[in-house]
């Protein structure tokens, strides 16, 4: 089984989403399909149908999550330390056409957020800055064109 790599935030938030699911969510899409039961005709109950569309998304959802966190490797990013760019590593870019600087984390994939400057370990840009250091530079394929990046900063934090 393969793990999966993740930070100990994103850890802590499939925890809760999967804590929220089957504690809360849950038992709301039963109470609301036995009431819709009540209601009589199921054929032509709109709530009823609803309510099994969405017990059937928690039920796989949580069945998903399970399967994550069973298979979640937690790394503790204050443990890391180096010069190399790998899982965890908090990365400052400069773009090379424009000079703008962004900064992110390389996290795993569920836990993403490139808004938050999370940036997906599996995505382009986070490949291709794994063993990267300092004042190298990366290139990577876009839809828009070719991007090009100098790193500027690695710490781990």
């Amino acid at each position: 089984m393969e793990k999966i790599p993740m930070t100990r935030g994103g850890y802590d938030r499939l925890s809760e989403e999967l804590k929220e699911l089957k504690s809360t969510q849950r038992p709301a899409v039963i109470r609301a399909i036995a009431e819709a039961r009540e209601q009589g005709d199921l054929s032509e109950n709109a709530e009823y149908h609803a309510a099994r569309e969405r017990q059937g998304f928690i039920e796989g959802r949580i069945s998903e999550l399970e399967d994550k966190i069973s298979r979640a490797e937690v790394i503790d990013v204050e443990s890391l330390s180096g010069k190399t760019i790998k899982f965890g590593a908090t990365v400052t870019l400069a773009d090379e056409d424009t000079g703008e600087k962004v900064t992110y984390q390389i996290v795993g994939q569920d836990e993403a957020d490139i808004k938050k400057g999370l940036l997906s370990i599996t995505s382009p840009l986070g490949r291709a800055l794994i063993g990267k250091s300092v004042k190298d530079g990366v290139e990577i394929n876009t839809p828009g064109g070719t991007k090009a990046y100098e790193i500027l900063k690695v710490a781990f934090k």
